[in-house]
């Protein structure tokens, strides 16, 4: 009876020191593999930061457009973190099979939440083939997105506003909306509706914004200015101004055209009227 005691406790240490070796062995394998993902994330991070710059450079020195480098910057991007993920995954001693075989069971599912940037990446493609805008250009879509074209990566475009705000506006949608285009051509058309007083002479309003006119330099001459009486108001007689300018100088000459008109007509005795209701007493 006591040999046996003696016999199942040798055995019981023997499996506890095996187990306890297998755990230990086990622990410095976790712990090895736990380290090699690091370094290799660091490393990693780094090298896509090298390479990243590397074929910015290239695209720069290639003379590619801006509109071109910012998807291909955002594609290349996106390529080299899959690359990492996977070394990482694999470093770990996860097999991929079974990830593929888990993102296959959950293809369904996987698809209805990856359809909307497939559209965004196919809308992306979309873009940089028929060029509704580059990068540079102030656009605003259907949707309501303004803002001049910072950069055009795989799922979203850049915009930033005239404030200063950053807005991320879905490929898919821009491809798929209206866009308005304000930098694509050279010239754009400005107007403006001024309201003067009826009895004012009407010679002397237009030779005062003709001379106005002449004075900003930013007005282009050809096309020519026009200026005529666009309506017969309640309460003014309102006159149309169009003048063009540099795409780039509109709200320049809008804003210096404003307060040159003001600041003359109070001069020159030109009124400015306001909504009157005339009462009759019988």
């Amino acid at each position: 009876m006591l040999l046996n005691m003696i016999l199942l406790e040798a055995t019981m240490s023997d499996q506890i020191s095996q187990a306890m070796g297998k755990l230990l062995e086990s622990s410095v394998d976790i712990g090895l593999r736990l380290l090699g993902a690091l370094v290799i994330y660091i490393i990693g991070k780094y090298v896509i930061k090298w390479l990243n710059k590397l074929f910015e450079k290239l695209l720069i020195k290639r003379k590619v457009e801006p509109t071109v480098t910012s998807f291909l910057k955002s594609l290349i991007n996106i390529l080299l973190y899959t690359i990492l993920v996977l070394s990482i995954i694999g470093q770990l001693g996860i097999k991929l099979t079974g990830i593929a075989a888990l993102i296959a069971s959950a293809g369904m599912a996987v698809g209805m939440a990856l359809s909307g940037n497939l559209s965004n990446f196919a809308g992306g493609i979309l873009i940089l083939v028929f060029r509704p805008f580059k990068v540079g250009d102030f656009i605003e879509s259907s949707a309501g997105a303004m803002g001049t074209v910072k950069e055009i990566q795989i799922f979203h475009t850049v915009l930033i506003t005239p404030d200063n705000k950053t807005v991320y506006a879905p490929n898919g949608s821009l491809s798929n909306g209206v866009i308005t285009n304000y930098s694509e051509k050279d010239l754009r058309r400005i107007e403006w509706n001024i309201g003067v007083e009826y009895g004012t002479d009407y010679q002397k309003v237009e030779q005062v914004i003709r001379n106005i006119i002449a004075l900003n330099p930013l007005i282009v001459k050809t096309p020519e200015p026009t200026i005529y009486i666009g309506e017969l108001a309640d309460s003014s007689v309102n006159i149309k101004i169009r003048v063009w300018a540099k795409s780039s100088d509109f709200w320049d000459v809008t804003f210096q055209m404003n307060k040159n008109i003001y600041e003359t007509f109070n001069k020159e005795g030109i009124s400015f009227p306001f909504p009157q209701l005339t009462v009759h007493q019988g």
